[in-house]
């Protein structure tokens, strides 16, 4: 007879994957280290294979590990979605989120569009606003989730959810032509503001702030109105801006950004499924959940 593996043991197993080590899976688990530890070799045990390649340096999946951890994550999808179908109606309770207006309004609203349709006795408490805000907001127990952006590998805690190119816009595709580059940026500290000035800098490139506005849209209609350059992720920008081409406008490359999921310590059941449901809509953005 084939084994039984238990979801339990799956799950343990993706999150350290996904985590990069055991000590982040134990917390996002609720569990002890020592019992996450347990799970994996119990899962190593049943398959009699090694699932992962462990050093003081690193931890990633072993080709055995790689195999399997495709098709866990299909089992858990399907799993959990089974549980939700029973349960949806019982979840009830207030959810906080924070997240960037930009990212908010791009990427977030139709998925909270659709929790909402399927937990209708739960209240989302969102907040838009800069990262810096967010996680003083977070930090202070104002939040019981948080997206904020952040540069890669920045040691801020969280979970990498998203992952995409930043580019430059402007009005037309001349709109660099100018010696001394105009920005139009959000307020700091800001994690494209950081990288648009240091990219420039770096590349001897001299620029000036003329407009400084903490939303999408004023960022938007600043640029529409030929007042400067901007920089935004791909898929934030509009499609009567353009995407101004690196090496014909003399701009500098900008390595992409990252988005990170906040946790609280303690967060009620409500706002476990959501966070479950923001990592796995997430999971079919342009990178995913890139490991």
């Amino acid at each position: 007879m084939p084994h039984s593996l238990h979801p339990d043991l799956l799950r343990a197993f993706v999150t350290v994957v996904e985590s990069r080590g055991f000590s982040a899976a134990a917390k996002r688990l609720h569990l002890s280290q020592s019992t996450v530890s347990l799970q994996i070799k119990r899962l190593e045990d049943q398959l009699g294979v090694r699932l992962l390649d462990r050093s003081p340096h690193h931890l990633r999946p072993t080709h055995d590990g790689e195999a399997l951890l495709e098709r866990a994550r299909k089992i858990l999808s399907l799993h959990d979605d089974l549980v939700t179908r029973f349960d949806e109606q019982r979840l009830s309770g207030v959810v906080r989120l924070g997240a960037p207006e930009d990212f908010a309004t791009v990427h977030l609203a139709n998925v909270l569009s659709r929790f909402a349709a399927s937990y209708p006795d739960v209240v989302l408490e969102m907040r838009c606003e800069l990262t810096l805000d967010l996680e003083k907001r977070f930090e202070g127990g104002g939040l019981d989730l948080a997206i904020v952006k952040r540069e890669p590998g920045d040691a801020l805690a969280g979970r990498r959810v998203w992952r995409e190119p930043l580019v430059w816009v402007g009005a037309s595709e001349n709109a660099a032509e100018q010696t001394d580059l105009p920005l139009v940026v959000s307020p700091s500290p800001c994690v494209y503001r950081k990288r648009a000035t240091e990219a420039l800098d770096q590349a001897g490139r001299p620029w000036h702030i003329v407009y400084i506005c903490a939303s999408l849209a004023g960022t938007h209609a600043a640029v529409r109105a030929g007042l400067g350059v901007s920089v935004l992720a791909k898929d934030m920008v509009p499609e009567d801006l353009f995407m101004l081409d690196a090496a014909q406008s003399g701009l500098p490359d900008l390595s992409d950004t990252e988005m990170a999921l906040l946790e609280a310590p303690s967060i009620p059941p409500a706002a476990e499924r959501l966070r479950d449901t923001i990592i796995r809509e997430l999971e079919h953005g342009p990178a995913g959940l890139m490991l």
